[in-house]
């Protein structure tokens, strides 16, 4: 392939057929810029675990010494209500049993006769 000739101008400075002035570099910054490093992770303490902090997550809150009482007096009062619903119950049908047994008597002699 041939070479091909270096591009000329024909502008006051050298007039036609002159070569082409070089391109300049644009001028450095008088100060340089710093750019952001990157944040190195810190090891995660004990006494910053304590504190909540674990990685960039929240850690579950230390337990208290009162747990074991709020638990226990939780399930104390949810067998308290079932021992109270299961009596109410067994009320309802003590007074009315005769009567639910009539009506399931009913229903099971309709069921077994023959349809009209």
């Amino acid at each position: 392939m041939a070479e091909s000739p270096p591009p000329t101008s024909s502008g006051p400075e050298g007039g036609p057929g002159a070569p082409a002035p070089e391109p300049t570099a644009p001028a450095a910054p008088a100060e340089p810029v710093p750019t952001p490093a990157a944040p190195v992770p810190q090891p995660v303490t004990p006494v910053a675990r304590a504190q909540g902090v674990s990685g960039g997550r929240l850690a579950p809150p230390p337990r208290s010494s009162n747990t074991g009482l709020v638990l226990g007096l939780g399930i104390g009062l949810f067998v308290l209500v079932m021992i109270v619903v299961a009596a109410i119950v067994a009320a309802i049908l003590y007074t009315s049993g005769a009567q639910i047994a009539n009506v399931f008597s009913n229903v099971a002699a309709a069921l077994g006769s023959p349809s009209p």
